[in-house]
């Protein structure tokens, strides 16, 4: 990639991360963490690697996006505004009374494929929408993007075995590996490491990257193995871009007084400036 498509995600990326802290201070509840942890692998996903026109006409030719880690949408929802699935100003009624916006995406809402937010259900489903697109030969592709709390569900590794089993050449499997869940460091409460082992030994193609750098995000997305399904694992800091969030477990489902609000807006605008 070059220097000007890498500075254009990283506005876009800084834009999307404001957004999520405005959903979330407005509606005094939300999943910072780890939203701002993956926005720049959906930024990646929603502004570079993807056809959203297709995406947006219902195209069956279209790739599919799964965000299993439904409890992080408030960046999903950011980017699906932006790209014209609804209008920006429904942003404002994220998690109220009424809203399409719930706390997690539901297929009611423009752009969403599925439902999600019970974890471990994201990689199945997505295995499910490979099988049938092959069977279609269609040569769309399917993303899904999980936490790596969400790997101690049993029902990941089913999925992870029936991937290669169906040489789905067709997924990519993102792991947003912050290393942080909501009761703690994720080897204190499941150990997954060596997690990247892990899924070459199902028989996956497996990248590790910096999921917060756009110049090593970009290239794995696009990673091609015949025969064999991806696995991103995607090391990323949870609270990414705002200081005192950071790697801070505390802040995976947590509001910020309006100190706190205030000090994370000014970061976050400083960072757009510096773009």
């Amino acid at each position: 990639m070059n220097h000007e498509s890498i500075r254009f995600l990283e506005e876009q990326a800084a834009r999307r991360r404001i957004d999520i802290l405005n959903l979330i201070y407005k509606a005094k509840t939300g999943h910072i963490g780890g939203s701002l942890s993956s926005i720049d692998v959906l930024t990646a996903l929603y502004y570079h690697v993807m056809d959203v026109d297709k995406i947006k006409a219902g195209d069956p030719e279209r790739d599919r996006f799964v965000l299993s880690k439904g409890h992080s949408v408030e960046g999903f929802y950011s980017i699906l505004a932006d790209k014209g699935f609804f209008p920006k100003e429904e942003l404002s009624t994220y998690a109220q009374f009424h809203t399409r916006l719930a706390c997690h995406p539901t297929s009611k809402i423009p752009g969403v494929e599925v439902s999600t937010g019970s974890l471990g259900h994201g990689l199945p489903v997505a295995v499910g929408m490979a099988i049938a697109l092959k069977r279609d030969n269609r040569k769309s592709h399917v993303y899904v993007v999980m936490g790596d709390g969400e790997q101690g569900e049993g029902s990941v590794w089913e999925a992870a075995m029936a991937g290669p089993a169906y040489k789905l050449d067709n997924l990519t499997a993102i792991v947003d590996r912050n290393h942080l869940q909501i009761s703690g460091n994720t080897e204190n409460v499941m150990c997954l490491e060596p997690l990247a082992d892990r899924y070459r030994s199902f028989g996956w193609n497996v990248v590790c990257i910096n999921g917060n750098d756009f110049g090593e995000i970009i290239p794995a997305l696009l990673t091609r193995v015949p025969g064999k399904p991806t696995a991103v694992i995607s090391d990323t800091v949870k609270g990414k871009g705002i200081s005192f969030m950071e790697n801070q477990a505390a802040w995976h489902h947590k509001v910020p007084t309006e100190e706190q609000y205030q000090q994370a807006m000014e970061e976050l605008e400083q960072k757009l400036k510096i773009n």
